[in-house]
């Protein structure tokens, strides 16, 4: 694990390659339980998202939940969330989630 602090424009030119893990990490998983219900992860796909996990945080993003990824800016997080196109929340480190607020 790498912790590192991002400015914004660093984590904004980190993202295309988060969303492409991510991207390819949720297709596998889609293929991985097919028919099965959602609510419910075969260990072959908690293997895909624990290597999704492990992808996200050697670039030094913080992975907070399932396609959910934050760049810890110092004073809080920049947060991303599949499907997302953009970065475009910040929440602090205390709100969390549901703390999330628009950055543009």
């Amino acid at each position: 694990m790498v912790d590192r602090i991002f400015s914004y424009d660093e984590a904004a030119a980190l993202l295309p390659s988060v969303k492409r893990l991510t991207e390819e990490a949720v297709r596998e998983v889609a293929a991985i339980q097919g028919s099965q219900p959602r609510d419910e992860l075969s260990e072959e796909a908690m293997a895909a998202v624990a290597r999704w996990g492990e992808a996200l945080r050697s670039l030094g993003v913080v992975v907070k939940g399932l396609w959910l990824a934050d760049f810890d800016n110092g004073s809080g997080y920049y947060c991303w969330r599949y499907p997302e196109e953009h970065l475009q929340y910040y929440h602090t480190y205390e709100d969390g989630f549901r703390g999330r607020m628009r950055i543009h």
